[in-house]
Formats: structure tokens, C-alpha cells, sequence
């Protein structure tokens, strides 16, 4: 396979091992890599377009890749896809964002958990892969994944996934199901801080921050170390919206504080807007290991809906990921991984100004823009 430098993007899988038995080797193991990495830029979202994509591209393959048997066909690609051992395939893409050296302090790496639905088979008794995902929303990069296992949930999933990052200096935001006294302890091991949204899933933790808020409201207490900050009005798509955040430090009546690993600041996110003329509010509440500062919490917070909007909206309208139903072995971990590690690549390119649809379908069109892509020129 034809090689720019050491940063170019197929490199990374030198080390991923054949999981095939050699009587079984028809189709060279890096031919079928390139094949799925290059079809899935280039618009492909399923182990047939990948195929499709191979045939339509056959001349241009050739000039990288030996295809002694011409374009594997969609069940190798599926079988392949299959069998390859899943933490590998996760430690070739950490090994390209590891290339790319970016700056960990004051990073914002949202933690949050996607569901691709069509992966289950109910008749399998098999549940649909939920795979949590970091996602460094400024930097539109995945950082990492892990996949839920059966019968487990994000609780146990978000540790392990926080194990295997270089975190050090960024602010870690997670939703209510991952306020937990041993993830907040594992984030701050890690060198991160967080900003964790509360509920009603720990004890008193949420009775205890609203009372506060409430006594600080009518008066009742000292407002001493309160900051104050809120948004210029928004407005898009048929409705305004403000956002108005309070924080201050965390307050002796907060009960089991000494169980959260450095918990400085509470928090409160008033979201106010306004929908077809009727207006509305909604009322967030977290804990933080950062000061008492509402601009910047109210920029993390703001932020973490960037893992939505950034990678879980985009995977599902570009990628067609709710639809695919790749489910045996590995295969649907694999593709995940795949598809967010295209995005990132993508996302981050600056050669083309475009959206991530059209940047698929010019890379697609116009060969030279695929060689950029992939680092062969």
C-alpha cells in the first residue's frame, strides 16, 4: 500500500492482526481495510455500498492495492468486519489521534451513549450495541469508544472508557446517568475535571443543590462567592432562547460532600425560550471540580450538547447509523468506530469548505480529494 508519511491515515492499521485462518485469505487483509475506509468517506454506510464502491473504483484501487481476486465481495467485507478482534481495531484509531497531538488542557471531552437500533435481533434475543463515546466537541474529534456490554449499562461502561484516555487538563462532561462518586474520582485520577449534570439518581445530592438555590432566590442566606452569568438572546428556527447560569461554592448543607472527589462548585442552568409564542423554561443542575465561576460552567454545559448535535445527529442523518443492521460478532462495534473515526477525519479537514455530505460526495467524485484525505499526497 502506497504511503506518504508516517501521519497518513492507513498507517495506523499496520499492527491490527488478520483474523482470518490463511486458507481463508483470498482478499488481502490491508485491501480490505482500504476498501471500507475509502467507501465509507466516500458515502458508503453499509458492506454492500462498500462493495459498490470497489467495483465503480477498481482502476483507481489498483494504483494503491494488489487485489489479486478483484473487489471483495459484501459478505467478505461483513465476515471480515466480523471477526476483527474490536479492541484492536480501537487501538489503531487511538493511535491516530495519538498523531494528531492535540492539546489536552482546557479540552472539553463530552462523555455521552448512542443506541444503534437496527443492531439488535429480537429473534437472537440480541440487544441493539450501545456504544458511549468521547467526544472533544471544539475539536470535532472522537477521542475514544467503548461498547456497553449485555446486561450492563453506561455506569460501568464510562470507567472503562475513561481508563484508556489522555485526559489531563480537560473538563469532562457527562449527563445525570454518570454522576457517580466513583466516576467523579476516576475523572480527577485521570488529571480532568468535571462537570457532572445531578438528578434525582443520588441520594439528597439534588434535594440539597435546589434547596440552596431556593434560599439564595428569596434572600434567606448570604449570596457571598455567587457568580452570575447569561447569554445574549438566541434565535433560529422559529424560536429565541437565553440561558442564564448561577454557581457558587459547594455549601456546608450539602450532605456526603466528602464522598465527591474534589467537588468545588453546584451549579444552576436556567434555559429560557420561547416556542410558537408560548414561552418555556427548563432548570439543569450540576456539581463541579472547577471554581465557582458561571461563564466558563455555562460554556461546558452549553458544550456538551455538541456530542448531540456534532456526532450522534450527524451519524444518524449522514451515516445512516440507526438503520444499519450489521449485528453479528464484532461487526457493529467495528463499523461505529469506523464511522465516528471518518467523521472526525472530515470533520477536521480544512481543504474543503463544505458540509460532512458534501464533503463525502466530493470526495467521492473527485479522486484528489480522497488522496488528501487519506495523507497519499
Amino acid at each position: 500500500m502506497a504511503r506518504k508519511d508516517s501521519l497518513a491515515l492507513l498507517d495506523h492499521f499496520a499492527e491490527l492482526p488478520d483474523p482470518r485462518i490463511e486458507r481463508t485469505q483470498r482478499h488481502l487483509f490491508t485491501d480490505i481495510l482500504f476498501i471500507a475506509v475509502c467507501a465509507t468517506i466516500c458515502g458508503a454506510n453499509d458492506f454492500v455500498a462498500m462493495e459498490a464502491f470497489g467495483n465503480s473504483k477498481l482502476a483507481w484501487l489498483k494504483k494503491y492495492l494488489k487485489l489479486p481476486h478483484g473487489i471483495p465481495s459484501h459478505d467478505t467485507l461483513g465476515r471480515v468486519f466480523a471477526a476483527v478482534d474490536g479492541q484492536g481495531f480501537l487501538e489503531c484509531f487511538r493511535s491516530w489521534v495519538e498523531s494528531l497531538a492535540v492539546a489536552t488542557k482546557g479540552l472539553l471531552v463530552g462523555f455521552d451513549g448512542k443506541t444503534a437500533r437496527a443492531s439488535g435481533d429480537a429473534g437472537r434475543d440480541q440487544n441493539p450495541i450501545h456504544v458511549v463515546s468521547a467526544w472533544a466537541g471544539e475539536n470535532r474529534l472522537l477521542l475514544g469508544q467503548v461498547a456497553v456490554e449485555e446486561k450492563s449499562n453506561e455506569i460501568t461502561a464510562i470507567p472503562r472508557l475513561l481508563a484508556i484516555l489522555e485526559l489531563r487538563g480537560a473538563i469532562v462532561t457527562i449527563d445525570a446517568m454518570g454522576c457517580q462518586k466513583e466516576i467523579a474520582a476516576k475523572i480527577r485520577e485521570r488529571g480532568a475535571d468535571y462537570v457532572l449534570a445531578v438528578k434525582g439518581n443520588q441520594e439528597h445530592l439534588e434535594e440539597d443543590i435546589i434547596d440552596h438555590f431556593g434560599q439564595l432566590d428569596a434572600g434567606a442566606i448570604s449570596s457571598r462567592g455567587l457568580s452570575s452569568y447569561q447569554t445574549k438572546e438566541e434565535k433560529g428556527h422559529g424560536r429565541t432562547e437565553q440561558r442564564y447560569c448561577d454557581a457558587v461554592p459547594v455549601p456546608a448543607t450539602l450532605r456526603h460532600v466528602e464522598n465527591w472527589k474534589d467537588v468545588r462548585t453546584i451549579c444552576r442552568v436556567t434555559r429560557v425560550y420561547a416556542e410558537k409564542g408560548e414561552e418555556k423554561s427548563e432548570v439543569r443542575y450540576f456539581i463541579s471540580s472547577l471554581k465557582a465561576r458561571a461563564k466558563p460552567l455555562a460554556g461546558a454545559v452549553r458544550g456538551h450538547w455538541g456530542i448531540e448535535n456534532g456526532l450522534h445527529w450527524v451519524l444518524d442523518m449522514y451515516f445512516g447509523e440507526d438503520r444499519n443492521r450489521a449485528r453479528t460478532d464484532h461487526a457493529a462495534e467495528n463499523l461505529a468506530l469506523l464511522r465516528r473515526w471518518v467523521l472526525s477525519l472530515l470533520a477536521r479537514d480544512t481543504t474543503m469548505k463544505a458540509s460532512i455530505e458534501k464533503k463525502r460526495l466530493s470526495a467521492g467524485w473527485n479522486e484528489d480529494n480522497l488522496e488528501k484525505l487519506l495523507g497519499l499526497c
